[in-house]
């Protein structure tokens, strides 16, 4: 093969890498529009409610007949804020955080799915971990729901979530 053959090669090769890597780059920094960031954080705000044992935060930002899975068993809002308080008292902490989110709105219904990083904390020490989850939300506009001050100014409700381990 003649040497101008291979720069050729080369070249075409570390185009290739060049722009496939700044397209990854772009789509893992896509900008969100308004609405897109008020579903994540109305999903980071029950995460924070959850984190702080808040019930009535966490009803703030969940629809009435949200849901959730995990661990392979549904769970209502009253359900799993439970197993969540009896998990603190037996010692342990969560630490979640909404990263990668991938947001789709149509209308008054939302779909999310992110890669949740957090963490689990007790007697033995911190564990890292990482699952992808995805929720389904819905806008609730007008419907006479109370919101505490806490909650965020959005219409976004949380409908039902999934989790992944991966």
């Amino acid at each position: 093969m003649s040497s101008r053959l291979r720069t050729c090669l080369l070249t075409v090769a570390l185009a290739l890498i060049f722009s496939a890597h700044v397209s990854t780059a772009g789509a893992q920094e896509k900008r969100l529009t308004a609405e897109e960031t008020q579903i994540v954080n109305t999903v980071s705000m029950i995460f924070a409610a959850a984190r702080t044992d808040d019930v009535a935060k966490f009803d703030s930002v969940i629809a009435l007949d949200f849901y959730i899975y995990d661990g392979g068993v549904r769970f209502n809002g009253d359900a799993i804020m439970a197993l969540i308080k009896a998990q603190h008292a037996a010692g342990k902490r969560y630490e979640w955080k909404v990263t990668e989110p991938d947001v789709h709105i149509s209308g008054n219904t939302a779909w999310i799915a992110y890669v949740n990083q957090g963490s689990i904390t007790d007697a033995s020490g911190t564990t890292n971990q990482k699952w992808v989850e995805s929720a389904f939300l819905e806008k609730q506009a007008g419907t006479g729901r109370s919101f505490s001050c806490t909650a965020p100014a959005s219409p976004w409700h949380l409908k039902t979530t999934m989790t992944n381990d991966i």
